[in-house]
């Protein structure tokens, strides 16, 4: 008799995003002449720069000769365009070519990165957080018991720090800047997370998807700026809301050659210990391993779009397109507390936190939007526990519905 992954009967029934959705689109049957402003969904609104529409053309285009056709390209990402990375992403901190992974989403690797290891330990998430990570830990079998929630709350700036914590978890889950709270974290916090992890022996996964939106000097824009962080870190970067990649799909993973834990199973063949001695086992490999067999590479032609990313023309773009949404958590972050609403985020990410009148629960919230202001938003319990009481707004809408959403709100 056929089984399914009971595991998977443990989620909600749907994905917050699909819920929204399916609010709104029930509310617009009811009231197809309303006027909906969304902020809820972070999807980019900005159009991608010609340097970089330019180079999917060139790339498309060579698909047609002979000479410059491409067929599989190697699973971990051409090279050309791990060398813009390194060059671009991380000078001086020595990161080597086969330390990058190209992939087709951080979203999907923060979910499938918990594959090769063992469903039998410890995973600290903080509370609020998106909900991939803990959605994904569940799939793969993780017992309620075995997850840790890291409170992120006003009592400690929405940035937890590891003394707070009341027991040591395997992985670590952090994501800075912050998505939803869309606070980033100081240099000096990051480094008890890498000193704790490294006296502990747990790994940091690393989410730097909004690292574009970092303004204020004290926040790191990788990990890898704290010493010792390659031994115990995994990041994983995106251009989705960097380059307005939401619908073309690429992105990257850091897994440092350093980054090894001790074998449990004596039994694991030795191929995987990458002469590191029969005791230990390179993370950098099994993920590579992983990768080559589940995994065939993003294509060409969007490789190439990343690469031109880099290029003068395409920063140029880039930049442009981050300082309109930036302007925009500005002109959002000044309607709320001209209405007297009190908010966080808006100045390292594209996100703002903000706190919704006591006795209403985030869900109730949504629909006064919704009904009352026509504005759509991601209810905060929709992130975890913590997360009710809050409600998240993004910066990623186009200039006049958001100054015309503000305006709704204060009048209101």
């Amino acid at each position: 008799m056929i089984k399914i992954n009971e595991n998977f009967l443990r989620l909600k029934d749907n994905y917050l995003f699909s819920n929204i959705n399916q609010r709104v689109n029930q509310y617009l049957k009811q009231n197809p002449l309303a006027d909906i402003i969304r902020l809820g969904i972070g999807d980019v609104t900005r159009p991608i720069p010609k340097a970089i529409t330019s180079a999917i053309k060139k790339a498309a285009e060579e698909l047609e000769d002979k000479e410059t056709f491409k067929g599989y390209g190697p699973e971990q990402g051409y090279d050309f365009l791990k060398e813009k990375i390194i060059k671009n992403e991380y000078r001086g901190l020595n990161i080597k070519s086969d330390e990058v992974f190209i992939s087709d989403g951080a979203k999907c690797d923060t979910g499938n990165i918990i594959e090769i290891f063992d469903k039998d330990i410890k995973v600290g998430i903080t509370d609020p957080v998106y909900p991939v990570y803990l959605d994904s830990n569940i799939m793969c079998g993780r017992k309620d018991t075995d997850i840790i929630y890291i409170n992120a709350t006003e009592k400690n700036d929405f940035t937890p720090i590891p003394e707070e914590l009341e027991e040591v978890p395997d992985l670590i889950y952090i994501c800075s800047p912050n998505n939803p709270t869309g606070v980033a974290m100081k240099k000096e916090i990051l480094e008890k997370w890498v000193k704790f992890a490294r006296e502990q022996g747990s790994i940091i996964l690393f989410d730097d998807a909004y690292e574009a939106f970092i303004e204020e000097e004290d926040i790191p824009h990788s990990i890898y700026e704290i010493e010792g962080a390659k031994e115990v870190a995994i990041e994983f970067k995106s251009y989705s809301k960097t380059a307005g990649f939401t619908g073309l799909r690429c992105a990257y993973t850091i897994v440092p050659k350093e980054l090894v834990v001790k074998r449990q199973i004596q039994e694991i063949t030795d191929s995987f210990s990458n002469n590191l001695g029969n005791n230990s086992i390179s993370i950098n490999k099994l993920w590579n391993r992983r990768s080559t067999t589940k995994f065939n590479g993003v294509s060409y032609v969007i490789q190439r779009a990343a690469e031109a990313v880099y290029t003068e023309e395409g920063k140029k773009g880039i930049n442009e397109n981050i300082k309109y949404y930036k302007e925009n958590t500005k002109i959002i972050l000044e309607g709320l507390k001209k209405a007297g609403i009190t908010c966080y985020g808006g100045i390292n990410s594209p996100y703002i936190w903000m706190k919704i009148p006591k006795g209403i629960s985030s869900w109730e919230y949504f629909d006064i939007l919704l009904k009352q202001y026509n504005i759509v938003g991601t209810p905060g319990v929709g992130f975890g526990t913590n997360g009710e009481g809050y409600f998240r707004l993004t910066a990623f809408g186009d200039r006049d519905k958001t100054k015309e959403a503000m305006e709704r709100i204060s009048k209101g």
